[in-house]
């Protein structure tokens, strides 16, 4: 299927990083379920090597089939998709988004280095940041989403590392508080502390609004990383992550990724390739019933706070940066029942139709307790800190009728 540039990333997850003519003209492209590839002759194998191992195009190292760790056509496929969508020159793909961000970070951070880092973040990157790198001499600083650039660049400044910041790990919006941070303006600090011999690194994790909503690549950021288990997989059968941005970038970290060896097989690429396909209709019908939800809620005597990126509005605080970064308000949304622990367990253990869940993204509509799930990782301190309380409540909307969601949400809201 001949292709042209002038098609939208919407209609070429089709069919982009497929050729029919390879696999007898199948519609589909098949799982590639092989360990290895055989070389035509020694020297062609020669050639591969150097082509994956050296610098040179990303489409000639992609076809420079060796070996299922390195590279294989499932993998090229589902890269080659995400890199359309998010505007990047690569993308690479991982068997867990833990496995993307950790990768990442242990590809560009070395001892004696410092991070920055928003918060709050996930729990297992908060954890991995926090817990696991010191064991590197890996340090890390932390700032929050209110904090001016003049405030940020003082903080960094503050420490006795300043001039070995590395790496400035973003999550915006934030989970679960739906906290913003404008791209833009870390990218401006990761230019003041980069120097001719070292480059900042600004990567965001964009999670929450999948590579439809959000576009860091152009407010930039180097790197885009994701759970490829949430909106880009979709539908809660598959695990994976994936990071995305500049050629230079994505290619040490495919390096570091052959290392650890946590590349997507080929049964998960082509899982995420499939889920590509359907990545705009889902997305878009579950932001329209996360605006339903948020009203619903927003107007509940038994709700005493939502937090939705949808419901800024002019005046508020982040309402011009909502404008400038997001095309939507997502399909993300955390409440504050009135009560605490007791009453948001109850509202939980009352829905009839939304699912107990952790994890976001998918077909289904997903809830969850923060403070003592995704989040119990993080100190007592730190949830205090940035509002994840016994009280809140997050819910990942998915596909369902939007009338049939009001009615479970309500039905459960009167059991309280």
């Amino acid at each position: 299927m001949s292709q042209s540039d002038d098609f939208s990333p919407e209609s070429l997850m089709m069919s982009a990083g497929h050729d029919p003519s390879l696999v007898r003209n199948s519609i589909k492209n098949p799982i590639f379920q092989t360990s290895t590839f055989v070389f035509d002759t020694a020297e062609e194998g020669k050639a591969y090597f150097e082509k994956v191992y050296g610098d040179g195009d990303t489409e000639e190292k992609n076809n420079s089939l060796i070996y299922t760790r390195l590279n294989h056509p499932n993998l090229a496929t589902v890269e080659k998709r995400l890199a359309l969508l998010d505007g990047a020159d690569d993308a690479a793909f991982f068997e867990s988004g833990m496995a993307a961000i950790t990768t990442t970070l242990l590809e560009f951070c070395k001892a004696g280095d410092l991070i920055l880092m928003s918060f709050p973040l996930y729990g297992g990157s908060d954890s991995f940041i926090k817990k696991t790198l010191p064991g590197f001499d890996i340090e890390h600083i932390a700032f929050t989403p209110e904090m001016s650039k003049a405030e940020i660049i003082a903080l960094i400044n503050s420490h006795p590392r300043a001039k070995n910041l590395a790496y400035i790990y973003l999550e915006t919006p934030a989970n679960p508080t739906n906290s913003l941070i404008d791209i833009e303006m870390l990218s401006e600090v990761a230019r003041t502390f980069s120097t001719p011999d070292k480059k900042v690194i600004l990567s965001v994790d964009n999670t929450y609004m999948g590579p439809l909503w959000q576009k860091p690549l152009q407010h930039g950021a180097d790197l885009v990383l994701y759970s490829a288990t949430k909106y880009i997989g979709g539908h809660s059968d598959i695990i994976a992550g994936a990071c995305s941005g500049k050629g230079e970038l994505i290619y040490h970290i495919k390096g570091m990724r052959s290392k650890l060896g946590c590349m997507a097989s080929p049964w998960t690429s082509w899982l995420l390739s499939r889920s590509l396909e359907t990545l705009t209709l889902r997305m878009e019908k579950q932001a329209v019933n996360a605006a339903i939800l948020a009203k619903l809620l927003e107007d509940h005597p038994k709700v005493n706070k939502v937090f939705y990126v949808g419901s800024l509005k002019p005046g508020d605080a982040y309402y011009e940066l909502y404008q400038k970064q997001y095309t939507s308000g997502g399909a993300m949304l955390a409440f504050d029942i009135k009560g605490g622990e007791t009453e948001a367990f109850r509202f939980l253990n009352a829905l009839q139709l939304a699912c107990l869940a952790v994890s976001l993204g998918s077909t289904e509509t997903l809830t969850s307790h923060p403070f003592t799930m995704s989040a119990s990782n993080m100190s007592l301190e730190d949830r205090a800190t940035v509002g994840i309380t016994p009280a809140m409540i997050r819910v990942s909307t998915g596909i369902e009728n939007a009338d049939d969601l009001v009615k479970d949400f309500t039905q459960a809201l009167e059991k309280v």
